[in-house]
Order: C-alpha cells, then structure tokens, then sequence
C-alpha cells in the first residue's frame, strides 16, 4: 500500500469503526449503570459539598426552620486515562493488516468497559476509603443527629473478614456511586507520514482518551459486609439499611434492591435469593427479596 495521505484516512476510518463497533456493543451492557449516579462533570473537578443533610418534613408551628445543606469538602477529580496501540508502517506498505481489526476491537471493547472497572473498583475499595464525612464509605461510626440533635455513631457494615458482598438501594434519587465524566471516550490518531512516530519508530499510533473519575454518594444507600453471606447476615443488612434516618431522627424510607456478589459466592447469593426452602426446611422468606447480581468486576 503506497502511504499516501487518501489511503491513511481510508484506513484510519476502518480502524475507528472497528473500535466503535466493539465500543458501542460493550457500552450497551453498562453493568455501572446499575449502581452508579453519572454525573456530567464541566471543570476539572467537581464539588459535592451538598451531600450529607437529609431533612424530613415537619408540622409547621411558628416561623420555618430553615436546613442549610450541610457543606462537606468533598469534590471528586478528575482523571486522564488513555490506551494506545501501534501499527508497523511496514504492515501497512506491505498489506499485512489482517490481525488489526481484531486489535482495534479489543480496543474498543476495553474502553467502553473501563467505567465498570472504576465504579466496582469503588465499591470494593469502599472499606477502607472515605466518603464525604470524612469516614470511610463502609463504617461504622458515620456521624448522624438523633432526634435530640445529638451526634450519633450509625453503621453501614456489619464487618468481618471474609469475602465482601454488598446490598444496595439502586432506585433512590442518589446512587451509592458516582461516575463523573468530563470526556467520553475519544478515538484519536497520529498517523500522518510527518509524525515523529512515524520518522523515529516506524509506527503509526491510534488510541483512545477520556476523563472521568469515581466517588461516593450517599452511604445510607449501600451496606458492605465481609460476614458469611447467609440468611442472619442479610437480614442484618436489610433491617439496618430500611431503619436509615437522617438528621434529627427522620425516617428515610430506604429500599434495599439488589445484592451484589462476587463470582466465588455466586452459589450461597442464588439460594439465598431464588431457594424456596432454607437448609432446615423452612420456607426460604429472603426469596425474591432483591435483584441479584454477580459481578466480576469486584
């Protein structure tokens, strides 16, 4: 193939729509989507100080009572990330570019699952990384007024040392997770025969860049235990995340909606949630309880 500036973009298109095929059928899956708030980002980061306050309505008696949003310094930056391949300008003169579709498939396929690596990365890092009151995101002393105004310790795991599982609220108006964007996935190129790549290495380079990063949203949504994933367990999780209350004692209604395992307790989540009977005989009363979901992501 003789390199001229038609046949580069020729083959430039051809790449690009191999990578986008692969892209757009991955994308379609969207397993973050199920977890995950996504935020729109428009600046290098975004703050979240609002996150915190939940008031509840109250018999209005006197003046109002105003809730100022309780203002955390929590902002989530955001990151470059980038995968970058490169052809032999030799593959190209001499015609040899069979492989290459499927290189720029995998590509593809890599970019558009990089979000369910951050947000489930998140989620798993969740034990030990902090959210916005400064605790971490499973914790147990996350600071919350009682109904006196009194600071209280109130818990969203339950410990252990075991592998982790995870019940979520998903249908709430904040997600546990966020996933902030400021660029979506871009195909991008140096392939013209001036480029230094091309002159000092014999390459042409494609690769793909985007920014995003991930964060936490509102820790009442989510429970996070390492305890053996059993009927007691579960249902400690259940009865502490529908018990949630915000500030001052007001009941937040939470409904907890889907489990989220790891492949390796894949058997205990399905007998949990689809047995009709428990081990003992008993009518299994978790049954269709949530959504399961496993997850090889974690």
């Amino acid at each position: 193939m003789k390199l001229t500036s038609a046949a580069l973009d020729a083959l430039r298109v051809g790449f690009k729509a191999h990578f986008q095929q692969a892209f757009d059928a991955e994308a379609g899956k969207a397993d973050y989507a199920k977890i995950a708030e996504l935020v729109t980002s428009s600046a290098g980061e975004e703050k979240y100080g609002w996150l915190g306050e939940l008031p509840g309505m109250r018999e209005w008696i006197g003046p109002r009572v105003v809730h100022g949003l309780a203002e955390h310094d929590y902002a989530i930056k955001n990151k470059d990330f980038e995968l970058t391949v490169a052809v032999s300008k030799n593959h190209i003169e001499d015609d040899t570019l069979g492989t290459y579709g499927t290189r720029f498939k995998t590509l593809g396929r890599a970019a558009a699952r990089h979000p369910n690596q951050l947000v489930f990365g998140a989620l798993a890092a969740g034990f030990a990384t902090e959210c916005y009151d400064g605790q971490f995101f499973f914790d147990t002393d996350h600071p919350v007024l009682n109904e006196a105004g009194v600071p209280v310790s109130v818990a969203n795991t339950d410990g252990g040392s075991g592998t982790p599982w995870f019940l979520l609220a998903t249908s709430e108006i904040i997600k546990p997770i966020f996933l902030q964007t400021r660029k979506q996935d871009e195909f991008v190129s140096k392939d013209n025969v001036t480029d230094d790549n091309v002159f000092m290495k014999k390459e042409f380079v494609y690769g793909v860049d985007a920014r995003r990063n991930v964060g936490y949203g509102m820790w009442q949504m989510a429970w996070g235990s390492k305890q053996t994933l059993d009927a007691d367990h579960y249902a400690t999780a259940r009865a502490a995340l529908g018990g949630m209350k915000g500030d001052f004692g007001s009941p937040l209604g939470i409904k907890p909606n889907l489990l989220v395992v790891p492949r390796s307790l894949e058997a205990q989540a399905l007998e949990l949630l689809n047995a009709e009977r428990n081990a003992a005989g008993a009518t299994n009363v978790w049954r269709n309880t949530a959504e399961l979901f496993i997850c090889d992501w974690l």
